[in-house]
């Protein structure tokens, strides 16, 4: 049975603002508390779904979960009436304001990790809700996310949910973030590399910033997946690419069909990993991994530019695309090597697209951390809320609602206004509409 990799996008929610909540995440820290511009960063998330969608891409999207959520206040203390707790949080704490208020499940890399069912044992797509217990904000998402997916794939006979790992450190889990599928031209059985930062029963090296994923969680999701231990491999981050900003490996290598880009720096062990992943490869798919290592420009270059947070994609001739951000072309070093890529004689790729996502960068994520994979066969397709795939007059539909219900600009005193949280219930309300989701928001229920 033919299979077709779908990019799940998230819709940026009404509250995008910038929380500077995200350690480790320099572009995140970075902008802390200034001035962001929900509207213009749900229109560009938008704009590369229809990129996306014109190149013959599977293109669907996620709709964005609802924020505030003032239970975080309340268990935190705060009494009173909605605005009270909103007022006094913003006197008191306002990163636990913010943290209340973040839209990041827009940035659909974490939300979960899937397995097609061409890859499981079970011959299943398995989905495990990422706990993402290493920053407040985040973690707030996993309930949600799970409950959330569980009605986008409602078939439980083909699509088997497992709820999201213990939420403890040993097993802290960043969803599809951190890892990345091969598969032959011929499709079938895939690969899976696995990213991890720390091992929990093990020895850790000394960074600056968090260490994120584990290798028990990644261990965890391969067994809960079924997925054949001789198509998983797992790899450790280096120290020196944390402390640079790469908080996950999307940061740092990205993969696709049969090639590999990777820095020269984002593998502790960056030989072997590659010798293991080109040996997995060629017995799984009787054929030659394409690995290119990277070392024209520096982690820095990487952070500032996030090419490896670009998409590969397939367009509808059957060509490799790359999707990278407008950063990495205005990177003299990174724009270089990108040029090289296209017109190497072995050269994979057969065309690039920059896309500007300036907004969403500013608050560290790039075109691939807007999406996560999802690998279907029509049967599976099939099973998928229909509404939520795709299309010019959906591209329309949601443009417009974005246009009538978002902010030009946010920033955390906004907040306090008792309009807003009418707007944003407003807003989502009319969206389950668009999409026929029914009451999926606590709000409505």
């Amino acid at each position: 049975m033919a299979y077709r990799e779908f990019n799940f996008d998230g819709l940026v929610g009404p509250t995008h603002h910038y929380g500077g909540l995200a350690e480790g995440n320099r572009a995140s820290v970075g902008h802390r508390f200034q001035v962001s511009h929900p509207r213009m960063t749900a229109l560009q998330g938008l704009e590369k779904m229809r990129v996306l969608a014109g190149m013959g891409v599977g293109q669907a999207i996620l709709p964005p979960l609802y924020r505030p959520r003032l239970d975080l206040l309340r268990g935190a203390g705060f009494t009173g009436a909605d605005q009270q707790m909103i007022e006094a949080a913003f006197r008191h704490s306002p990163s636990l304001l913010s943290a209340a208020f973040s839209a990041s499940g827009m940035w659909a890399a974490n939300a979960a990790m899937f397995a097609p069912s061409c890859d499981s044992r079970d011959g299943c797509v398995h989905i495990t809700t990422a706990n993402l217990i290493s920053n407040l904000h985040r973690s707030l998402e996993a309930e949600e996310t799970a409950d959330l997916l569980k009605r986008i794939f409602p078939n439980f006979a083909l699509f088997k949910h497992h709820p999201p790992l213990p939420k403890t450190v040993a097993f802290s889990d960043e969803g599809a973030a951190n890892h990345i599928r091969f598969v032959g031209p011929e499709g079938g059985l895939g690969m899976h590399l696995f990213v991890y930062g720390k091992e929990y029963f093990g020895s850790n090296p000394v960074t600056r910033y968090p260490q994120r994923q584990t290798l028990e969680a990644c261990q965890a999701v391969a067994r809960l997946h079924q997925l054949p231990e001789e198509t998983v491999v797992f790899a450790r981050q280096s120290s020196g690419a944390i402390d640079a900003g790469v908080f996950h490996n999307d940061v740092i290598s990205t993969g696709h069909g049969a090639l590999f880009l990777y820095h020269a720096e984002a593998f502790a062990d960056g030989l072997s990993v590659v010798d293991r992943l080109k040996k997995v490869f060629e017995e799984t798919q009787h054929r030659s991994l394409c690995a290119i290592e990277i070392n024209e420009f520096s982690l820095a270059d990487s952070v500032q530019s996030y090419f490896f947070n670009s998409q590969i994609v397939t367009r509808s001739d059957g060509r490799l695309v790359l999707v990278a951000p407008a950063e990495s072309e205005e990177n003299p070093k990174v724009r270089s090597v990108i040029a090289g890529l296209v017109t190497r004689a072995d050269a994979m790729i057969a065309d690039v697209v920059f896309l500007n996502l300036r907004e969403s960068m500013q608050n560290g994520g790039g075109p691939a951390c807007l999406r996560t994979r999802v690998v279907l066969n029509e049967e599976e397709r099939r099973a998928v809320l229909p509404q939520l795939f795709f299309s010019e007059q959906l591209f329309d539909e949601l443009t417009s609602w974005v246009k009538s219900y978002y902010r030009e600009s946010l920033s955390l005193p906004d907040f306090r206004e008792p309009a807003l949280l009418t707007e944003i219930q407003t807003a989502l309300d009319k969206l389950t509409q668009i999409l026929e989701l029914g009451s999926i928001y606590s709000f409505q229920k």
